[in-house]
Parts: structure tokens; sequence; C-alpha cells
């Protein structure tokens, strides 16, 4: 029998993570199939019951469903990370039942950073977002060793490091080791001439972005910062890194990694 696992969220047309897990299952030769499952946050509670009486083995969880699912009754168990963080983007179904929620985003953004030869230890950190994959960044980077992590907020709050899009030129001043992740959905496809980076504000040279943002490949905000000469790295590393981290706790097998990111990018029409 066919296992599954699948993609929650609302929305997830534009995703490819389909592609990617089920081209590593077919590599592995295992009869596994990951699907969509597009679930509005309204009707989360039911659905996920629903996909766990079809036999659905596990799920990858995007917005805006990552801190929601912490308190699902269908969770047994919250990995101690995930809770920290406080979003989760996998959950497996546990041998006794139940799902155990984790946080893979945090590791994969850490290790597509160290792929990407991207210092962390002692730099500013600036994170755009406030959300779910904003927290498991900050995670990461503060981990990492950064020297300070401030977030940008649409609705700053001091109590929580938390600075208006206002604010940024102030924060950004004077900073010679810059990193500025990219944490919002602005500039994903279908937006893709939207940015979240502030109107009139030059972007740093001096500052190395990743924009978590996959599609499309290169977004609006990758391009200002490369114009500005500043590196560059959009969000297919992040994405395929925790992904792998999925595919390993839901089938107990570590995957071709370069399987899953060949598949990705020939879903992206990159070839």
């Amino acid at each position: 029998m066919t296992e599954k696992v699948g993609l929650i969220g609302w929305p997830v047309a534009h995703s490819v993570s389909p592609a990617m897990h089920n081209a590593a299952f077919a590599a592995l030769g295992l009869d596994w199939r990951y699907d969509l499952l597009p679930i509005p946050p309204d009707d989360l509670t039911r659905r996920l019951g629903e996909l766990l009486a079809e036999g659905y083995r596990g799920f990858n969880v995007t917005v805006p469903h990552k801190r929601a699912v912490l308190d699902m009754p269908h969770v047994a168990e919250v990995d101690p990370v995930a809770a920290e963080i406080g979003a989760a983007n996998t959950l497996t179904l546990q041998p006794g039942g139940g799902l155990r929620a984790a946080n893979t985003d945090w590791r994969g953004f850490a290790d597509d950073l160290a792929a990407n030869d991207i210092r962390v230890g002692g730099a500013f950190c600036l994170v755009l977002g406030t959300g779910g994959s904003s927290k498991a960044v900050a995670y990461a980077l503060r981990h990492g060793g950064a020297a300070e992590v401030l977030l940008v907020s649409r609705q700053p709050d001091p109590a929580k490091a938390a600075i208006g899009y206002g604010q940024v030129a102030d924060a950004i001043a004077g900073r010679e080791s810059l990193l500025i992740v990219n944490c919002t959905p602005v500039g994903m496809h279908p937006a893709v001439d939207a940015s979240p980076w502030p109107d009139g504000l030059s972007f740093p040279a001096c500052a190395s972005l990743v924009d978590l943002i996959y599609n499309p490949p290169r977004t609006r905000l990758m391009s200002q910062a490369l114009g500005a000469g500043a590196r560059a790295v959009g969000g297919l590393g992040m994405l395929v890194r925790q992904g792998a981290l999925a595919f390993e706790a839901w089938t107990g097998i570590a995957p071709p990694i370069d399987v899953m990111e060949q598949a990705a990018r020939r879903a992206l029409g990159l070839g």
C-alpha cells in the first residue's frame, strides 16, 4: 500500500515540494507519495483528522498553520525546539498514534547558510517578518552566534525586539557585518513585482541577503540587493534542506539531496 504524506497550508499551489519529495521516493524505490493538501485556517482541525483517517503518515506545514498545529488535538508530542520557536513545519505520525510536531526550518536554514559560506557569528541580523518562518530563522541565527537579531514588522513591538519598516534605515546605519533575511511572502509568485524593502531606502552594499522565497528564483528584493553590490541567495536551498530533514523523520532514511534539488529546479523551470 502506498504511504502518503503531504503539505498542508493555504495556499499551497505554488509549492514544488511534491516534485522534490516524489523524486526522492522514486530514487530510493519507496512506495510513498507526497500530495498538496490546501486547508483554510478555519478548517484545520477537521481536515487534519480526516487526513489521518485516510492514512496519511506525516505532513509538512506552511503558512498560515505553523503556529496553529502546535495546539491541534491530533498532536501528541511537541519537539522542545519547536516549542521554543513557537512554530512547527513537520508533523510525523508516531507508532503509538498521534502526531509529533517538529521544526526543520531552523536546521534547513542554518545548513544552507553554511553551504553558501555565509557567516553568522558576530553579525547584526535583520529579519523581515514575524511569522513562523521568521521565528525559526531567528532561532537559527541566535544559535549560530549572531551579535544581534532584530525583527521588522508592520506591527512593531519593542518588547519582542520588533521594529517598524520606517526604522530600518536607523537600524542598519554604520553596520559593517550585516545579514538580512526576508521571511515575508512579499515578492512571491504571482506578485513578483513587490518587495518588502522600504521605499526610498538604498539596499546596503555591505550586506548579505537571504530571501526565503524560491518562486520566483530571483525576487525583486534579490535584484535590489544585487544591484547595490550586495550578495543575494534565494530560498531554494533552505527548502530542499528542511524538506530532506522532514523526509528522514517520516521514512527513517536520509534522502538524496541532489535529487531533491534537481527536481525542485525542474519544477521551477530552471532545468
